[in-house]
Order: C-alpha cells, then sequence, then structure tokens
C-alpha cells in the first residue's frame, strides 16, 4: 500500500490497523490476520460503524488526522501550491487502500465469515464514544470517497469536509473540559455526552435569552462581542441556557470548554491551545463565585482584561453564577481598619472582576403567576393529561416543598407528574 511514502498524513496515531494489513498482505500465511479483523470490529463498534468497516476506518482516519495541510483547509478550504501537490501525492496513496481489493486473502482464507466487516451490520449497543451527529457525517464522507474516480475527486471530498466541518477533537465535538496527563502537561478532552437543549425550551425570560443570543451571534460572525456573565437566583436556566446557545451555534463554528476555579491557572496554557484554531471559544465557568480566602480570581481578572498579552479574537469568557458581585464581600472589608489602612481598595479589588464582564444578565426567580405559566407550558408540551386546576395546584404544593418557584422547581414537578401519571 506504499505507507511508507506518505509525506503530509505520515504520523497517523490511530493508524496501526492500516499498517498492520498492510504487513499481513505481505506475509498472508500468518495468523495475523484474526487478530486484525477482530481489532478493527471492536474499534467500529464503539465507534457506532457499519457497512465496509476497512473503508469507515480509512475515513475515520482522515476525520481525525490534524496535519499541516488538514488544518490549513480547515481555515481557508481548497489551497494551492506545494502543499497541495504534497497532499495529493497522500491521496493517491490513500485512494488505493481506501478501493483495496481483498478478494487475495478470501482465497487464502475461505471462511466467509472472516469478511463480514466489508458489509457490517449496525448493532443497537455499538457507538459509545461518537454521537449520532458525528457517526452520520463521518459515514456520508465515505460515502462520497467511494463514488470517488481519481485521487483528485477523493482529495476534493476530505477537504470540503475540512471546510465544512473542521479536523480532529474541536472538528467533530462541541464541548470539551480540561486535565492534565501524567506530566502535568493541559490537555483538552471532548466531553461525548452533552445536553442536547434548545432556548426554545426555556420558558420565559426572552429579554434575557435576547441578549445573550445577540452577543453570541456577534461573536461568532467575526464581530465584536463581550465576556458575559450570567447571575441571578439558582434554577432561573442560565446554566441551560449556555447549553441551548451553544447547540444554536455549533454549526458556525461555536465550541465550549468548561473551566473549573482549581485550574484558572492553566487558563493561559489553554488560550494558547485554541487561539490559532478556526472556530469560536467559549471558557464556561459554571456556578462561579469566589470566598474571602479563594484567590482563583487573581487568575481570571488577568486573562479577562490587564494582562500583556492580548485575549485572541476567538476566545471569550462566559460564566454563570448566583452571586452578583462573584466575590464574597463582608463587614470586615469595609470596617476592619486594624487590618488594613486603605480599605476602599479592598472592596475596589472585589468588585472589579464583575466590572470585567462587558454583558451582565439577570436571571431572577419568576413570581407566582410567571411560575404558573411555566408550569402550564411545560405540562403541554409533555402532554400531561391533568386538568388546569389541579396541575397548579398539585404545583403550587410542589414548590413550597421543593426549593421555591423556579424553572429548575417547575421542571421537576413536571418530570414527577409524568411518573406518577404514566400507567406501570
Amino acid at each position: 500500500m506504499r505507507l511508507n511514502e506518505l509525506l503530509i498524513y505520515r504520523d497517523l496515531k490511530e493508524g496501526k490497523l492500516l499498517y498492520e494489513l498492510d504487513r499481513i498482505n505481505k506475509e498472508p500465511e500468518k495468523t495475523g490476520f484474526y487478530d486484525w479483523i477482530y481489532h478493527l470490529v471492536d474499534f467500529s463498534v464503539s465507534h457506532g460503524f457499519s457497512g465496509n468497516l476497512w473503508q469507515m476506518y480509512i475515513t475515520y482516519l482522515f476525520v481525525e488526522n490534524e496535519n499541516v495541510y488538514s488544518r490549513a483547509c480547515e481555515i481557508k478550504g481548497n489551497i494551492e501550491g506545494s502543499l497541495n501537490d504534497l497532499a495529493l501525492h497522500d491521496f493517491a496513496i490513500f485512494l488505493e487502500a481506501f478501493q483495496m481489493d481483498f478478494k487475495d486473502l478470501q482465497d487464502h482464507y475461505p471462511t466467509k465469515e472472516l469478511f463480514r466487516f466489508l458489509d457490517f451490520e449496525e448493532t443497537k449497543e455499538s457507538g459509545n464514544i461518537y454521537n449520532k451527529r458525528i457517526k452520520e457525517r463521518i459515514e456520508i464522507l465515505c460515502k462520497e470517497l467511494n463514488k470517488a474516480k481519481d485521487s483528485q475527486e477523493f482529495k476534493d471530498s476530505v477537504t470540503s469536509f475540512y471546510q465544512d466541518f473542521g479536523v480532529g477533537t474541536f472538528g467533530l465535538h462541541k464541548a470539551f473540559r480540561v486535565e492534565k496527563n501524567e506530566k502535568e502537561q493541559v490537555k483538552i478532552v471532548p466531553i461525548t455526552k452533552t445536553a442536547h437543549v434548545n432556548l426554545e425550551d426555556l420558558v420565559g425570560y426572552k429579554e434575557a435569552k435576547e441578549k445573550l443570543i445577540q452577543n453570541t451571534l456577534a461573536f461568532v460572525e467575526g464581530k465584536k462581542a463581550n465576556n458575559c456573565l450570567l447571575f441571578g437566583d439558582a434554577g432561573t436556566g442560565k446554566s441551560s441556557s449556555i447549553k441551548a446557545i451553544l447547540n444554536k451555534y455549533y454549526d458556525k463554528g461555536l465550541r465550549i470548554i468548561e473551566i473549573y476555579k482549581h485550574q484558572f491557572q492553566d487558563i493561559n496554557e489553554v488560550i494558547r491551545l485554541i487561539k490559532n484554531r478556526n472556530y469560536k471559544f467559549i471558557l464556561y465557568m459554571d456556578d462561579l463565585s469566589f470566598e474571602e480566602f479563594e484567590i482563583e480570581y487573581k487568575y481570571l481578572k488577568a486573562v479577562i482584561e490587564g494582562g500583556l498579552e492580548k485575549k485572541p479574537d476567538n476566545v471569550l469568557i462566559y460564566a454563570t453564577s448566583n452571586r452578583r458581585h462573584l466575590i464574597k464581600e463582608t463587614f470586615k472589608d469595609k470596617k476592619d481598619y486594624d487590618e488594613e489602612l486603605h480599605t476602599n481598595d479592598t472592596v475596589q479589588e472585589k468588585l472589579s472582576l464583575v466590572a470585567r464582564f462587558g454583558v451582565t444578565i439577570y436571571f431572577g426567580r419568576p413570581e407566582k403567576k410567571e411560575y404558573q405559566e411555566i408550569v402550564k407550558e411545560l405540562a403541554k408540551r409533555s402532554k400531561l393529561e391533568i386538568s388546569e386546576e389541579e396541575l397548579l395546584q398539585e404545583a403550587n404544593k410542589w414548590e413550597l416543598y421543593h426549593g421555591g418557584m423556579s424553572g429548575r422547581s417547575a421542571q421537576q414537578f413536571i418530570d414527577y407528574m409524568l411518573g406518577v401519571n404514566t400507567p406501570g
């Protein structure tokens, strides 16, 4: 398969099965073919692949492999010049592998069951790595590659995929978390299971949602946008609004990275890893607040505004909090003259963090009438068969013992009623 001649795609970290099959073709008498089939099927089922698993595997390599060509196409689409010529050389090799005829191996291993990987039926339990949307995109690309008449068409299909969806982890996934490897190096890891929430699912808070949409839309369109703080009472939909805005603008290149307080000292490294990618990144901090003794907010202040290095245009910070001013204040800050001479400086330092969020959006606890409207709308969407009088009566009882009136308690109440009223 001439794999030793690859240039741009030479570093195939996930390409073990490709090289292993090349060896088997040269030495078919050895028993490694059985192991190869086992690993191919195991890999494919975990990713939810079906059909010709060999071709799906090669398609996966294209989608996952980040190199100078794939990253350039992610930003510019079709490119010209020497890099394009080198890539075309590699795609000619991949086309041969993609269209590989397994006849010689079938003659050597006459058992038909061994070659079910050429027409593999999907199992219901498969696919715990990719969600359905990602898997379908890879399947569509595989079908396009199967229609390619030559290496140029083969390359063009992959290039179009890079331009439309990106490449690698950031191209396929929409939400991420920050971790460290065994060498204490920062890495960005995809979150494969995310809540599919739409803004339309969140009842009420029309003005708040519109303000969030306007700021985020400006961001993904490359216009000026602000860091955003969503604050207010618990259970009012702040976190759900962030998840919904991600789902709304994912196809426009929006990605979100969740960061916790203890990771704030790594924010600069996170930004370094994403600043040159062709995506818009929101660094998301949920339920953000600081106690008196916590100083992590100083890292955040420097990143938002104040450090020597300018924050990249493709990065914004969105945070949710139950506190308006984020950092806990006490009367001690204003009255403890024995501790500090200039007490006003302490107060101003703590207030300055929230001032660095250009957009602040308030999510307040609904009044009784608003709460009842939320309950009625959720009941309607859930097709809960109950009279309005009984519904509101039970809803009023529920909020008294379950955290008061909020969108969250309303949803919990509806879930409870659906469980009670569903025939067992």
